[in-house]
């Protein structure tokens, strides 16, 4: 007995020091490349998961070591919150960090000033005027355009958006705009008039919410057949939405968001994961000099919008016909407006505009 007793007590011992060895390995986890997340979950289906993907992929393949940072209080993240995430990946080694999401302009600053020796690759940013700063921003009204005209070419008259930021993200404002200029270029074509709702309401933290949801659902009930859902979290209210009545249908974005519900027939897509890949083998190439300080704008021209033909699910409007208006755009055939200021008053031939602040 006393001999079974000392063999358990020895297990015991031996599975105490595994369990404080495993957390001081986790805890002192080091990694080169470092992903500080915007708000919202990681896996979002969406922006931070897209840039997440690429960043994981770029070490995988070139056995690199990678780690990602959620910053505290999620939605309602600070500066100091993101501040934080990013000196805390220093300390564990991060040589190069990639930030997703406008909001990061001012944590940015702050730690690439005091550690220059770190580069940033500002994903959805701008020039901050930092040599160990770049950014990638992307053509959303391209993006956007793609969805728009899809939709009304697959057979929709009645559209909706919702879109992220409260109206303050350059990003959705583009993807809105892009979006009713090809509700518009496709109705034209059709000789027929649609009707698109556009809102900016409870997007302002880019999350999920019940009030979202009834603000979907209400759209639903009362005629919208499509609703394009561009913020990050928000997709999860108005799929929600969609799964509840009978028809709704959905437009996702920035990722092809297909997967997350078949009521999704089709995305507004933006290359994050390779924008994220390219700029890390710059850094990895030693060629920083190149991109530093500066802000890749990347189009259709570039690969880097458009939208998903390999799950494609729409049933008037073939892949043939997509990749023929691509070709148009690139080409400059078909030009569209990327500056949307003031987008609440413009008028369109073919669509009626409804504009929810």
């Amino acid at each position: 007995m006393k001999t079974k007793k000392l063999f358990f007590s020895l297990v015991s011992a031996v599975l105490v020091v595994i369990a404080s060895l495993a957390l001081v390995s986790c805890g002192k986890s080091k990694a080169e490349i470092a992903v500080v997340t915007d708000v919202g979950l990681l896996m979002d289906g969406g922006f931070n998961q897209g840039t997440w993907e690429g960043a994981e992929a770029y070490a995988k393949e070139n056995g690199k070591t990678v780690k990602y940072y959620q910053p505290a209080n999620g939605a309602d993240a600070t500066d100091a919150d993101r501040i934080a995430a990013m000196r805390t990946a220093i300390q564990n080694g991060a040589k190069v960090i990639v930030t997703p999401g406008f909001l990061q302009e001012t944590a940015i600053k702050t730690v690439a000033a005091e550690s220059p020796e770190v580069k940033f690759i500002f994903v959805d940013g701008w020039s901050l005027g930092l040599d160990n700063v770049t950014s990638i921003s992307y053509k959303e009204e391209e993006s956007g355009f793609f969805a728009g005209y899809a939709a009304v070419k697959d057979g929709y008259t009645k559209l909706g958006g919702t879109f992220g930021g409260g109206g303050g993200n350059p990003a959705c404002n583009r993807f809105a705009y892009g979006f009713a200029q090809g509700a518009n270029a496709a109705a034209l074509s059709m000789n027929k008039v649609v009707s698109l709702r556009v809102s900016f309401q409870y997007g302002s933290s880019f999350g999920a919410s019940p009030e979202l949801k009834t603000q979907i659902s209400g759209w639903y009930n009362s005629g919208i057949e499509v609703v394009f859902s561009c913020g990050g979290s928000m997709v999860q209210s108005v799929l929600s939405a969609a799964n509840e009545t009978t028809n709704g249908k959905v437009i996702g974005v920035d990722v092809d968001q297909s997967a997350e519900s078949n009521t999704v027939i089709t995305s507004a897509t933006k290359g994050l994961r390779e924008g994220t890949m390219w700029a890390l083998q710059k850094y990895y190439d030693g060629k920083w000099d190149e991109i530093a300080d500066k802000a890749a704008n990347l189009g259709a021209a570039d690969n880097a919008v458009g939208l998903p033909t390999e799950t494609w699910s729409l049933k008037n409007w073939k892949v043939s016909e997509y990749e023929k208006l691509l070709k148009d755009i690139v080409d400059g055939k078909v030009t569209i407006d990327n500056n949307p200021a003031g987008a609440e008053t413009k008028t369109y031939s073919n669509v009626t505009l409804d504009y929810i602040r």
